[in-house]
């Protein structure tokens, strides 16, 4: 079993690896893997990949969400996978359907697993996707099987099914809001890991925020969450390592 602080995934939203120092050296040992984004990645390209390795001591969490034709999805994993021998995660869309994914799990290597992203949590409830071509959360452009649902009963069935496909096509998780984690652990089952972002502890303030489907740690472990992605709690905090203790903490408790 992980112990706390290694089911939290710290994204570093900075622009360079200089920039990323002051926070790996504040957090090593205190969250489990770092997420990298598009602003490292272009600026620092491969060198900064095993740099920030080095720097963490810790496998890396690479979050482009691939979203393209298959074949170009199966490049750019695999070009990934060459480019870190210290890759854990990497991230796809599911939204385009199962062919995408499956074509991103097939350029991956042992130990690299591939993480399904569902619905974003900064999307409020019943947010449409506009290539969907089921209509809105998928409910059918004549209302179908989502009629009479409210918002977040459709958001829930959306990831489920979105999920499901994700599961089929080789994915070793799922990227969905807490509010939807039990039922996709449902759906599933255990041995599915779900990603868990959009985690605000009751005591954080974050300014001008984007989550539009917010949980606090303990909720999104008690809902089935594997691992919580939490960023600006522990940034925007004066004392980002006495934060992220905190949320361990409170991660811990969430098992008893």
């Amino acid at each position: 079993m992980m112990a706390p602080h290694e089911r939290i995934i710290f994204p570093l939203d900075v622009d360079t690896v200089e920039d990323a120092v002051v926070y790996l050296n504040a957090l090593k040992r205190r969250v489990g893997l770092i997420k990298i984004g598009y602003s490292l990645i272009i600026r620092e390209g491969r060198s900064g990949l095993n740099r920030l390795h080095e720097l963490a001591g810790g496998p890396i969490f690479v979050d482009l969400k691939f979203h393209d034709i298959p074949r170009t999805v199966q490049q750019a994993t695999s070009a990934l996978v060459a480019a870190s021998e210290h890759l854990r995660f990497l991230t796809v869309h599911t939204c385009d359907g199962e062919a995408i994914v499956r074509a991103a799990v097939s350029g991956i290597k042992p130990g690299v697993g591939v993480l399904g992203v569902t619905v974003l949590t900064s999307l409020p409830a019943a947010a449409g996707l506009p290539d969907d071509p089921m209509g809105p959360m998928g409910t059918g452009s004549d209302g179908g099987p989502g009629q009479g649902k409210d918002e977040a009963e459709r958001t829930q069935d959306r990831v489920v099914t979105l999920a499901q496909l994700a599961r089929r096509a080789g994915c070793e998780g799922i990227v969905c809001s807490g509010h939807e984690a039990r039922a996709v652990k449902a759906a599933l089952g255990r041995d599915c890991l779900l990603v868990v972002p959009g985690i605000r502890p009751d005591w954080s303030e974050v300014t001008h925020d984007d989550q539009r489907r917010a949980m606090s740690p303990a909720q999104a472990i008690a809902a089935g969450a594997d691992y919580l992605v939490i960023g600006r709690p522990i940034a925007a905090a004066k004392d980002p390592a006495g934060a992220a203790e905190r949320i361990a903490e409170e991660i811990a408790g969430a098992f008893h």
